[in-house]
């Protein structure tokens, strides 16, 4: 008796188990996985299309107002434009021959490609302290901010980091007080919302 019985519960955990596994196996149809693939490749070039015609956009802002120094790298998902604004030795003012430029920005940004983040990279030369730099990183990345924001962009759409003088991102490695304008910089970097959030989730 005590055999049948466990032969019985025995029969049944094995049931259970089979049908808890028939449960989980969510087999992909190979039609489903195409259809996927598709709306990401589809995805993918709308992207890319938004990216080529922000990129063209801010070459245009370059050649209107003359900017033989603004630079515009294509990475995945993002652009990077260099050299927007250059600070004088230990200050974080805007200089006003960059303003203009910071101006059109925003508005481009603000009335073709809402759906961007844009985040303010600031820098500093190797002069002083590590700390010193990293704060003074900062706050020329939050002027930037700011005259971005002035210009029409909401402040929830421009975020700021700094990375002070680190080395491997100086534009000419050691080079501070009259020599290196080049490390003393803001750089924008623009993230699509969708790549931003999927980049998040992942």
């Amino acid at each position: 008796m005590a055999n049948r019985t466990g032969d019985t519960m025995m029969r049944t955990a094995i049931a259970g188990l089979a049908l808890t596994l028939a449960a989980c196996s969510n087999y992909v149809t190979r039609a489903d996985f195409d259809a996927a693939v598709a709306d990401l490749r589809n995805t993918d070039q709308m992207q890319q299309q938004q990216i080529d015609s922000l990129a063209q956009d801010l070459r245009d802002v370059g050649t209107r107002l003359g900017s033989q120094e603004t630079q515009i790298v294509a990475m995945q998902g993002r652009l990077r434009v260099e050299t927007t604004a250059q600070f004088a030795f230990d200050d974080a003012t805007v200089r006003e021959q960059d303003k203009p430029l910071l101006n059109e920005f925003a508005t481009v940004i603000r009335d073709h490609h809402p759906n961007v983040l844009v985040t303010v990279e600031g820098f500093a030369d190797p002069a002083g302290s590590a700390t010193y730099n990293k704060k003074l990183g900062q706050r020329r990345a939050e002027a930037v901010r700011d005259e971005l924001v002035r210009g029409g962009l909401s402040a929830e759409q421009v975020r700021v980091v700094s990375y002070g003088e680190e080395t491997n991102r100086q534009v000419r490695a050691g080079a501070w007080g009259p020599g290196g304008e080049a490390n003393r910089r803001a750089v924008l970097v623009i993230d699509y919302v969708d790549s931003a959030q999927a980049t998040d989730a992942g």
